[in-house]
C-alpha cells in the first residue's frame, strides 16, 4: 500500500509541475454518466484551462443493503500525445457514502478522500466526451480511517453541453 502512494504522490507531483499547454480539451460542460459503483449521474466543467471539477451523486442496492454516494473531485487535464481531443488526468477530491441494510435498521455514514487519474476524450465532430479513470479512495469511518478503502474504476459518457 505504501508503493502505491508513493506512486500516487509522484504521478501528482509530476503533473503539477508539467506546464499546460493552450486548451487542453475544446468544450467547457458536460453532463452524462458514469459507469462504476455505483452508478452515477455526473457533471463536469471547466473552471481553468486544465481544471475541471467532476461532481457526481450515486446509488446503488442489492439484497438488502444499499447506498447511496455523492462527492466531487477536482481534475487537473495535460495533452497526450498529437490526438486531438485526447488528454490525461490527475486530482483528488472527496465523497460521503450513506448506507444501510434493512436487517436491524442499521445504517450510517462514511467520509472518503478520494484521489483520480484517468483518461479524457472528447469526439471532434459530436457533443460527446468519454473517459475512463481509476479512483483509490481511503475511507474515514466513524471512529477510525481504513487505508485500504478501495480503487474504483469508471467509464463515463457525457453530452457536451456547450
Amino acid at each position: 500500500m505504501k508503493k502505491l502512494a508513493l506512486l500516487f504522490t509522484l504521478v501528482c507531483a509530476l503533473a503539477f509541475a508539467n506546464e499546460a499547454k493552450a486548451q487542453v480539451q475544446d468544450y467547457n460542460m458536460a453532463l452524462g454518466l458514469r459507469f462504476g459503483y455505483p452508478l452515477s449521474v455526473s457533471f463536469k466543467t471547466f473552471i481553468t484551462d486544465p481544471g475541471a471539477i467532476e461532481a457526481y451523486a450515486g446509488f446503488r442496492g442489492y439484497s438488502g443493503y444499499g447506498y447511496f454516494t455523492i462527492g466531487a473531485m477536482y481534475q487537473h487535464h495535460f495533452e497526450l500525445g498529437d490526438v486531438d481531443g485526447l488528454a490525461w488526468f490527475v486530482g483528488g477530491g472527496a465523497s460521503t457514502q450513506f448506507w444501510n441494510y434493512d436487517f436491524g435498521d442499521y445504517g450510517s455514514f462514511v467520509l472518503g478522500i478520494n484521489g483520480v487519474l484517468g483518461l479524457d476524450y472528447k469526439f471532434a465532430n459530436a457533443p460527446v466526451n468519454l473517459s475512463v479513470d481509476w479512483t483509490p479512495t481511503f475511507f474515514i469511518r466513524d471512529t477510525f480511517i481504513d487505508p485500504f478503502g478501495g480503487g474504483y474504476d469508471a467509464l463515463s459518457a457525457h453530452y457536451v453541453l456547450n
